[in-house]
């Protein structure tokens, strides 16, 4: 079985804001030059969860720590 990391556990252990967060990751999904796996992997009206130590993780970690 695979470990899943949700939008909420990663708010969390990085302390930020899930509002601010799933804006970011939007924005984040629009480049799918710079975030790749991000952009191929979500999909719309779906909850934002990855599975740990993915590069899709790596990735939506990248996009949330972008000021």
């Amino acid at each position: 079985m695979t470990d899943i990391i949700t939008l909420k556990e990663l708010c969390n252990e990085l302390k930020i804001n899930r509002r601010e967060a799933r804006e970011r990751l939007r924005s984040a999904i629009r480049d799918a030059k710079k975030f790749p796996e991000l952009a191929k992997l979500h999909k719309p009206r779906a909850p934002w969860s990855w599975v740990k130590g993915s590069v899709a993780e790596k990735e939506a970690r990248a996009a949330l720590a972008i000021c």
